[in-house]
């Protein structure tokens, strides 16, 4: 058998993420961040497309045969942070505000750091998004 070339033009990579509640999460990602719905699997996945980027919503699940010491499931503590999402713009106050007006809700405004301005904010089930101007 021969090898496969890896990786390749036709390679792409999605990140996945696990929700509670895929209704509240494709609102977030839809009508919050803009982000299009790509495709859409029997209520438990769905496939959207930001900034250029895969992400796959999925709903907690258990072993499968694939991954069978595995679970999928959300976020336990929004504060324990293993991954991170950082969005990088021209303008933070201002996308600051926007987000806002779409109903993120950010930790804390943003802090100018001198060299960097930069501000977090969460999806429905604590998944952690950075907005940051250099």
């Amino acid at each position: 058998m021969a090898k496969a070339q890896f990786p390749t033009d036709e390679m792409a990579l999605t990140t996945i993420l696990v929700v509670s509640d895929m209704d509240k999460s494709k609102h977030f990602y839809q009508n919050v961040l803009g982000a299009e719905i790509y495709r859409e699997y029997g209520g438990d996945s769905c496939v959207i497309q930001f900034l250029g980027n895969w992400i796959l919503l999925v709903t907690a699940g258990g072993p499968t045969k694939d991954k069978p010491d595995t679970q999928f499931v959300p976020p336990g503590n929004p504060n324990d942070v293993s991954h991170s999402f950082t969005i990088r713009v021209k303008d933070c106050m201002g996308c600051y505000e926007t987000l806002k007006e779409r109903g993120a809700e950010f930790l804390t405004p943003p802090v100018d750091w001198g060299a960097e301005i930069r501000g977090f904010f969460r999806d429905p089930d604590g998944h952690l998004f950075e907005i940051s101007q250099a």
